[in-house]
């Protein structure tokens, strides 16, 4: 039997969104704030952030996603209760293990550590909301970059294991899992990440609308582009098939191909 669904009402909710200085994040604490949702916004560009959150009349926290305890204890003191959670930060750094170790701290362990402070609150009072933000590479793979593709499938295994522990008791999570956003994060991300991505690219604008109605429906799995649906099927069904052709489109970027 399925269960009800749980949609989330904007007006009135207080939302977190991190990451918030630009791209996705800036969009959804837009669009958040234009819905009538009292948006507290967090990233560690200050100077960004000071800017969104004065366009919006929202409250601004600079601090560290991968340390977002702080935050959630300065959401809960200015909202009372945090209806809706975005873990939206993340980066795709160098493939040193300095990056390994950023990208594990910002696109898994924030991931973590926000639903460890949040749970104890959603859990007493019944209901809560945690959007992860991950990436299409966490449901397939990033040629290019092993850290942001393994702390990605990391980010939507531990966003799986939430959904699934904690459903009953009020606490919906959803993973968002777009393929290229034309964001300043993707334009940074090199010369392969612009072969792979490019060509399908979406403005922010319509991962906002995706996000948008997987809060309505409560859906696990938010997809601005639905062809990640279909290339995660093929994945799971000839799983050698798709390395192969996957191992064929890292070659034509070793030759300096455009990938078909």
């Amino acid at each position: 039997m399925a269960e009800p669904l749980r949609p989330l009402r904007l007006a009135g909710a207080g939302v977190v969104v991190t990451g918030a200085a630009s791209g996705i994040g800036a969009a959804l604490a837009a669009r958040f704030a234009a819905d009538g949702a009292r948006p507290v916004l967090s990233d560690v560009d200050s100077s960004g952030l000071e800017r969104v959150a004065s366009d919006l009349g929202a409250t601004a926290v600079v601090a560290d996603a991968a340390r977002p305890e702080g935050l959630v204890g300065a959401a809960l003191d200015r909202l009372g209760d945090v209806d809706l959670f975005c873990a939206n930060a993340g980066v795709a750094p160098s493939p040193d293990e300095q990056g390994w170790e950023a990208a594990w701290q910002v696109n898994v362990m924030a991931h973590v550590r926000a639903a460890r402070a949040l749970l104890p609150h959603w859990l007493e009072r019944g209901r809560g909301h945690l959007l992860m933000t991950a990436s299409a590479a966490g449901l397939l793979t990033m040629l290019g970059s092993a850290c942001y593709a393994a702390t990605k499938h990391a980010a939507v295994a531990h966003a799986e294991w939430l959904r699934a522990t904690y459903d009953h008791r009020g606490v919906t999570v959803q993973a968002l899992c777009p393929m290229g956003v034309r964001t300043p994060m993707m334009l940074a991300a090199g010369p392969d990440a612009e072969a792979l991505l490019a060509s399908e690219a979406v403005d922010v604008d319509v991962v906002v609308e995706a996000v948008l109605e997987a809060l309505r429906d409560g859906r696990f799995l938010v997809l601005p582009h639905p062809r990640v649906a279909e290339h995660e099927q093929f994945r799971a069904g000839d799983r050698d098939g798709w390395l192969t052709r996957m191992n064929r489109l890292q070659q034509s970027l070793e030759a300096g191909r455009q990938p078909e």
